[in-house]
């Protein structure tokens, strides 16, 4: 009696294992890495106009001194960053300097 085909099979069974248990972690890692940044918001879109945004709070008339996206409860960048999501503008990121009328504090 051969033992190469017993040897082949669990060899085999192995591999798909260690296959199944490793491509979850594998897609998971790769669909991080191709995703593409959002497009950063335009302070002349009819969504920013409506706002007042603004890149740079230091330019907004009306904001409160200390007061920019950066420290806004709508702001969700991680702390720290150049710019991030805002819940306002779906799929855009805003500057973390930037300001608008909808700023609110952080809770």
């Amino acid at each position: 009696m051969s033992h190469s085909p017993l040897l082949t099979r669990r060899l085999l069974l192995q591999w798909l294992t260690l296959g199944a248990s490793v491509t979850p972690l594998l897609v998971a890692g790769m669909g991080t890495a191709m995703a593409a940044p959002a497009a950063l918001l335009s302070v002349d879109a009819p969504e920013a106009r409506a706002v007042k945004y603004v890149e740079d709070a230091k330019h907004a008339q009306s904001a409160t001194p200390g007061s920019s996206c950066a420290n806004c409860g709508l702001y969700q960048g991680p702390n720290g960053s150049t710019q991030g999501p805002c819940q306002l503008f779906p799929g855009k990121d805003v500057k973390a300097a930037g300001w608008c009328t909808s700023w609110a504090p952080q809770m």
